[in-house]
């Protein structure tokens, strides 16, 4: 797909390299100086504990915490708050990589199967190595089944789904955001007026619903792997 003029490919050495690997790298510096900020606030704040009810970058990823906090409680329990680190930096990540497509002049990470695949790589990862944390050992009996003269099949299936999980995260993802902004482009060429903030407004409402999607898929594989009901 040609995206046409973008901003990077202006700029002399950035333009020989992959554009979705500076695009997420722009997104990944964005998001440790708004934290860095953040940090700030929090530190400065007379009370941390209470919200300042203004909005700030604070009240951003304090919105944001609270959300993944209450969601990976309902799906993992009580102990899914261990998990909020890397759930809430996972959406914020997502989110922010779908939303810059929205901005003239760039195009979104997200709309490149590389980075998507690596982003269900990372949770594939993740997740399982919060079943072997919780388990040990014991995490891998749950390739085989309770069933023993059903074990070997068991294995090839629940490896397969496993496998797969990553590349069809990915694909969700990528297959998503892709259109999104290529349905974006098109009517905004052929409009250039009222029609495509309509468009612009349901691709934002695209980039939340697919960072969320993202996560829940993602926050339902740790629970499945560190639950004790296999």
């Amino acid at each position: 797909m040609e995206h046409g003029f973008t901003w990077l490919s202006a700029i002399p050495g950035l333009n020989e390299l992959p554009e979705h690997s500076v695009t997420a790298t722009l997104v990944a510096l964005t998001l440790v100086g708004l934290g860095w900020i953040a940090r700030r606030q929090l530190a400065n704040a007379k009370e941390p504990l209470v919200p300042s009810g203004r909005a700030s970058t604070r009240e951003f990823f304090e919105f944001i915490v609270a959300f993944i906090n209450d969601m990976a409680e309902g799906t993992i329990g009580h102990e899914g708050k261990r998990y909020v680190p890397f759930l809430a930096t996972f959406f914020t990540f997502i989110l922010v990589a779908n939303l810059l497509g929205l901005v003239p002049g760039f195009t979104p990470p997200t709309g490149n199967f590389a980075t998507t695949f690596g982003l269900g790589l990372v949770s594939f990862l993740a997740y399982n190595y919060y079943g072997l944390r919780e388990h040990g050992v014991a995490y891998l009996k749950h390739f085989v089944g309770p069933i023993l003269w059903l074990a070997p099949l068991m294995v090839i299936v629940e490896v397969l789904s496993h496998v797969f999980r990553p590349l069809s995260l990915g694909i969700r993802l990528f297959g998503n955001m892709f259109a999104d902004h290529l349905v974006l482009s098109i009517f905004t060429d052929l409009t250039k007026a009222v029609i495509p903030v309509v468009f612009y407004a349901l691709g934002a409402f695209v980039c939340v619903v697919q960072a969320f999607v993202f996560t829940v898929l993602s926050m339902v594989y740790i629970a499945l792997a560190v639950s004790h009901d296999h």
